[in-house]
């Protein structure tokens, strides 16, 4: 209990005496991360994440900083990672065309190729203290993968690193004090017994996730509330696509999906109004990716845009990325700044 009300106090961090900052509403996209930590147990990373982009989403206490420090080991610990920046104007397919490339992949899969429980992630979070003492807010770079089995049991790993600069050290979240660690430092390993991932929720608990586009959007909102403008005139005009990426972030948390799940994530994408193409770009992981751009409304403060990466040969998402579009000298945030960056892997 004492856990899920410290997250619950960083999930609405402004003080009673928050001059115009207080009672001020949450926007939606602060409401499903609330909902999601309400609702259904996340492992660890999961939940920090949800509270990072509910703190965000309220402008509460959130300032990007290139921050550098020095620590353990001899070089320095890695800042803030910029933005990506796609190449626009490139030839490459449309998300409709991804889609057909993503489907014609899966018709030709195997029996065995089907979805794994778990993931491998590589992140870029924003951490964030509230209090008029706290730490600055720092960029936090770790490594994270996660196994599950049928009968529920698996295991987690998360190291520090930060495969842009191998072999310095690493900025560390810890406890809201900011310290630096050696590039690959275990910060968390578990192992989880038979029955675990049932009782806690989610969805690997769960039968596989659909490979019908309509039912994958379905599952989605019922588990994570996501809306998203569709084709089937689900969703509002594409104002639900952060909702819908950040429920795409939680579904990837959980599996490793297969050709066919893969072909039902980008045909989503591609039914989904809002998205838009950027043109191709390298991700942090370097590997070449189409980026596609949701430049609508995120909500009241209307301060972010998000976007997703897909492997132009197979659509298979290779990461999403959240980034200030404005200034908000407030909190000393400046257009361009990263709020948090995913890199998937097999």
């Amino acid at each position: 209990m004492r856990d899920e009300l410290e997250l619950l106090r960083a999930a609405d961090p402004a003080p009673a005496g928050a001059g115009r900052w207080r009672d001020r509403p949450l926007d939606a996209t602060a409401e499903h991360a609330l909902t999601r930590l309400l609702h259904g147990a996340r492992t660890r990373r999961a939940r920090r994440r949800l509270v990072l982009r509910a703190e965000a989403a309220v402008l509460a206490l959130v300032a990007v900083l290139a921050f550098t420090l020095t620590g353990a080991g001899s070089g320095r610990a890695a800042a803030a990672p910029a933005a990506l920046v796609p190449q626009a104007g490139t030839t490459a397919p449309s998300l409709d065309a991804l889609a057909r490339i993503a489907g014609a992949r899966a018709a030709a899969a195997g029996p065995d190729d089907g979805p794994r429980r778990g993931s491998h992630l590589q992140s870029w979070s924003l951490a964030a203290p509230a209090g008029p003492d706290a730490a600055p807010p720092v960029t936090v770079p770790e490594e994270r993968i996660t196994r599950w089995n049928a009968d529920g049991s698996g295991s987690e790993l998360v190291v520090a690193t930060d495969p842009r600069h191998p072999g310095r050290p690493v900025i560390q979240d810890d406890g809201g004090r900011w310290r630096t660690v050696g590039d690959g430092k275990v910060l968390h390993r578990a192992a989880y017994p038979a029955g675990y991932g049932t009782r806690h929720g989610g969805l690997a608990a769960r039968t596989a996730p659909p490979t019908d586009p309509r039912a994958l959007r379905t599952l989605l909102t019922s588990l994570y509330g996501a809306a998203g403008g569709g084709a089937d005139g689900a969703g509002d005009g594409g104002d639900g696509v952060p909702q819908l990426l950040l429920a795409l972030s939680s579904y990837r948390q959980e599996w490793t999906p297969g050709p066919r799940e893969t072909a039902a994530i980008v045909r989503l994408l591609a039914d989904t109004r809002g998205l838009r193409p950027a043109g191709a770009v390298t991700d942090r992981l370097g590997r070449r990716g189409l980026a596609f751009v949701h430049d609508g409304p995120d909500g009241a403060a209307d301060t972010t845009r998000q976007m997703v990466v897909l492997d132009p040969r197979t659509g298979t998402l290779l990461g999403t990325e959240i980034t200030f579009t404005r200034d908000v000298p407030d909190f000393r945030i400046t257009a361009g700044q990263v709020l948090s960056y995913e890199a998937w892997l097999p």
